[in-house]
């Protein structure tokens, strides 16, 4: 029997994403949908791209009957999920997807997000979602939270060369480019049209972005000390994706091998022969991520190139391979679907 899911916040890219591939899932039921604004909506009409789906009309959250529920996806933005989740039922079994409950520290969180976090006890509660590193927790847990998509794509390339010291901690650049789904739904100028097309500038640059709450504390937990990259985001007019470039200190040759082993049975995670790299267009609508590496002319530097879809991979497909291993389902079910090309 197929278990019961909800999703807040069906109304955005995410939420959108989520249906999309549930629609699938042949272990799970969407048994409700939550919206603000267009509440009382068929989500045919919020996404005509759903319209050959019987599903839930779009309500307001506190209208929604949980004690039918299994789990419920958060598809909501940041702050207002703190409020949100501390209200929904103690047993029932939450992925959040906004950034609420990612940072251990709460004064990180206030750091990065400029406000205190309200809801400390199930930010102690919480797991980091980032599937392939905390599978045994998440399994466990009652509330996980995704990780950023930014941060995701990043963490894919650096861990393992991390946790096996065959880098300089103290040389690492990420140059990294995403798509404009990645800022979400909500009408802003700098999105429109007219200004986004045509173009690419960088963003949050100066180490303001707050995905670098998210590396500094992954990062410094599996190296034992402080580890503070460079990172600098780049929004690109395309649709869906990330591109990763992380420039290190370390024999090109080792970083490769050690990628590929770490990644050798990750059924999402394909590392490429070296010197082959990706391309975002390999992963788009997917749930993998690809990982290319190659020399620099100057001895001793890699080059290591991760792409994933900021959607899936990055959000929405992480979210379900999390609800499939915490509802004991298998971990890659309705995940398996190929890329989008061209």
């Amino acid at each position: 029997m197929a278990r019961k899911v909800a999703i807040l916040g069906a109304s955005g890219y995410t939420g959108a994403e989520l249906v999309r591939l549930i629609a699938t899932h042949e272990g799970l039921e969407i048994a409700a949908l939550s919206a603000d604004r267009k509440a009382g909506m068929e989500m045919a009409e919020v996404f005509p791209f759903l319209r050959h789906l019987t599903l839930p009309r779009l309500q307001k959250i506190d209208e929604i009957d949980f004690s039918g529920i299994d789990l419920c996806f958060c598809a909501l933005p940041h702050a207002t999920t703190q409020q949100v989740v501390s209200a929904l039922p103690r047993t029932l079994r939450i992925v959040d997807l906004s950034a609420d409950f990612r940072l251990r520290d709460p004064a990180e969180y206030a750091k990065w997000y400029g406000q205190p976090h309200t809801a400390v006890d199930l930010q102690k509660e919480a797991v980091y979602g980032l599937t392939e590193f905390y599978r045994a927790d998440i399994a466990k847990a009652r509330l996980v939270a995704g990780t950023g998509c930014n941060a995701a794509t990043g963490q894919y390339a650096l861990r393992p060369l991390i946790s096996k010291g065959c880098i300089d901690l103290d040389d690492i650049l990420i140059d990294l480019k995403a798509g404009v789904s990645g800022a979400g739904r909500s009408l802003k100028e700098n999105l429109l049209h007219a200004e986004l097309s045509g173009g690419t500038h960088s963003y949050s640059a100066g180490g303001k972005h707050r995905h670098l709450g998210e590396f500094d504390q992954e990062f410094s937990k599996i190296a034992g000390r402080p580890v503070h990259v460079q990172f600098t985001p780049h929004l690109l007019p395309m649709n869906r994706g990330i591109l990763a470039t992380v420039y290190v200190k370390g024999d090109p040759k080792v970083v490769h091998e050690t990628l590929a082993t770490a990644y050798e049975t990750e059924p999402f995670l394909k590392v490429l022969p070296f010197g082959a790299l990706p391309s975002t267009r390999d992963i788009a609508g997917s749930n993998f991520c690809h990982i290319g590496v190659t020399g620099d002319r100057i001895p001793g530097r890699a080059i290591i190139i991760a792409v994933l879809d900021n959607l899936t991979k990055g959000s929405s497909g992480q979210a379900i391979q999390n609800a499939n291993l915490m509802l004991g389902l298998p971990e890659t079910q309705g995940l398996m679907l190929a890329p989008v090309f061209p």
